[in-house]
């Protein structure tokens, strides 16, 4: 007997899912097959969950609340295990964290997992961490506790260990079509043709040789992650067991990882293909049926305007919020040359899409930061794309003279002298330097760079996302180079180990911990000001100074104005044709916007006198 809840809502999706799953696959008995996962995973979700799916529908936009603060971290780093996890929901819950991103915690092989990105088993989490009763009993607690749980899902691989392909490996030939898997090289160097490498430093080539098959199979990313192959439909249906498996554990929100590379095609690049958008949508409908309190979360680090796609129209959406990556990175490339043009011509890219496009702002993550800058508007302000880069993550690593930060290259390649950079905020901002060198003005400035790198974080339209360490300040880790089963990556100079010792010092009065926590603290109070309503207009404004950004929220009831410098010195900022009367949001006293005072690496908040 069909659920009252659940047939309506399938009801509604039927057509269009059936069509596009026919279209892509030509196969009614999979078709069946996916609807007969469907219906199970609904029928295994919990009273608690289909409660929550039904709050959620009358609440769609739940995501999208100014009171919506995220934290990433990996669990077994902030406290060993779930359960751990749980014991320390407290100091969660002392931030105001309404959602809450653990990494990848399902099995995984080791030494060699990209970080948890190389998955054994979808359906396990990893002994390490807990069980699997041990994740419900944890979104419990998160649920209780008002927080919503992100886990990653990694659509595009397995681990070479996967027991797919560890049957493939044994000869069995409907594991080995799970995968792309060729007896000589012909297609594969027909592939690399126009498939571009992700890691052409580290991982060079997209096909790794495999012994026991005596065949080559596509590795995009490592040699021990396998890419699945989405045109057998089997595929996708054991994947969306999986997925709605989490989703009745209490995952509330799937990070789909590496959504454009999901779907291969000879004689293309093998990314951002039509098919994507096919399987994305159908994944986004089978939620809506099954889970709808689950949304999508996609992984699609590619230029602006390649991203609304992903979104999809309103009409047939596809991910609910993306990462917010080419703001991040303008973000510090600002940061580190105290020019502001680049950063807000990006932003201006993002106002311009459309209003049901959201994004997850962030600072920093587990991952390094990308120097793709958009180059034609960077020659057009008359700046060299190579030289800016090469400027860019030299400074950081702390290579170019007068640099505070203390970061560490990822994947440089010599030929086209590309590199990444890896770090904390703390680190990168000249925290760990002034502490090192016993300068006290130099950390007075540095604490100032990470409130005002917070605050224009939080400032955004979007989704803020903390990185677990940055409110209290958290230094690389230096150490993991004295690890030989981590020192070949260098992210894991920011993968560091919560610092439980740290986090005490949180509330002792001057302490550079402190001081960090209150900063971070206060910027996410700020956000409970009517202009952060989800539907206010969010806007820059010139302010006739290369080193001060001002961003402008048109509200309903208020307009605010976050006015950020990025420079070493005292800067003013004229607001030209702003109008209204605008009072500082801290002292109450007027401001004139035409001559309005930003400090050094400071932040002023303007919002509008009745």
């Amino acid at each position: 007997m069909k659920d009252t809840q659940y047939q309506p809502r399938f009801i509604r999706h039927k057509d269009e899912l059936e069509w596009l799953f026919m279209e892509l696959y030509n196969d009614r008995h999979a078709l069946r097959q996916l609807e007969d996962v469907m219906e199970a995973g609904y029928a295994a979700r919990s009273g608690e969950l289909k409660a929550l799916d039904e709050q959620r529908l009358q609440d769609p936009d739940w995501y999208k609340r100014q009171d919506m603060l995220g934290m990433t971290m990996y669990t077994d780093l902030f406290a060993g295990t779930l359960n751990g996890l749980r014991e320390r929901l407290p100091y969660l819950k002392e931030q105001g964290i309404r959602y809450l991103h653990l990494m990848p915690l399902l099995q995984m092989p080791r030494p060699h997992n990209d970080g948890g990105y190389a998955v054994e088993d979808f359906n396990r989490v990893d002994p390490k961490m807990g069980t699997n009763e041990d994740l419900a009993a944890l979104t419990h607690s998160l649920r209780e506790s008002g927080i919503s749980l992100c886990l990653d899902f990694v659509m595009n691989h397995t681990a070479s260990s996967h027991e797919w392909a560890m049957r493939a490996k044994a000869g069995e030939k409907a594991y080995q079509d799970m995968y792309f898997c060729y007896d000589d090289r012909t297609i594969p160097d027909q592939f690399e043709q126009t498939m571009p490498e992700v890691f052409p430093g580290t991982a060079p080539g997209n096909f790794s040789w495999c012994e026991e098959m005596n065949k080559w199979v596509l590795t995009t990313f490592h040699t021990y992650q396998w890419d699945l192959n989405y045109g057998n439909p089997a595929v996708f249906v054991e994947m969306v067991r999986s997925m709605l498996l989490l989703a009745n554990l209490g995952v509330e929100v799937l990070r789909i990882d590496a959504v454009p590379y999901i779907w291969k095609q000879l004689g293309t690049s093998c990314r951002n293909l039509r098919q994507v958008h096919t399987i994305v949508r159908m994944v986004r409908m089978i939620l809506e049926c099954v889970c709808p309190a689950v949304i999508l979360k996609g992984e699609v680090v590619m230029a602006p305007h390649e991203l609304a796609a992903y979104f999809g129209t309103p009409e047939k959406p596809e991910c609910h919020v993306l990462y917010n990556s080419s703001v991040m990175l303008n973000l510090w490339g600002a940061l580190a040359s105290g020019d502001v043009r680049l950063l807000k011509h990006q932003l201006d890219v993002f106002h311009s899409l459309p209003e049901h496009c959201w994004f997850v702002n962030y600072l920093r993550c587990h991952d390094d930061i990308g120097w793709g800058f958009d180059e034609a508007a960077e020659r057009d302000m008359g700046i060299d794309p190579l030289m800016h880069k090469r400027y860019v993550y030299q400074f950081f690593a702390g290579d170019f003279p007068g640099s505070y930060a203390m970061g560490e290259l990822y994947n440089f390649d010599p030929d086209t002298l590309d590199a990444r950079t890896c770090g904390t905020t703390a680190s990168l901002c000249g925290v760990e330097k002034a502490l090192k060198e016993g300068d006290e003005a130099a950390l007075d400035t540095a604490i100032d760079r990470v409130k005002m790198m917070h605050g224009i974080m939080m400032f955004q339209k979007g989704l803020p996302m903390l990185n677990c360490g940055d409110e209290i300040g958290q230094l690389n880790g230096w150490e993991y180079q004295q690890d030989e089963t981590l020192a070949e990556d260098s992210r894991n100079l920011h993968r560091t180990a919560f610092s439980l010792e740290n986090a005490a010092l949180r509330t002792k009065e001057g302490t550079v911990q402190q001081r960090i926590f209150q900063a971070v603290a206060d910027t996410a109070q700020v956000r409970n000001q009517p202009a952060f309503a989800p539907d206010s207009y969010v806007s820059t404004w010139d302010t006739g100074d290369r080193g001060v950004l001002a961003l402008v929220r048109f509200g309903r009831e208020q307009t605010m104005v976050g006015l950020f410098n990025f420079s070493a010195y005292d800067r003013r900022a004229v607001l030209n044709s702003l109008q209204g009367s605008f009072a500082d949001l801290h002292t109450g006293e007027p401001v004139d916007v035409q001559h309005c005072l930003v400090p050094a690496y400071g932040v002023r908040y303007l919002v509008s006198k009745p």
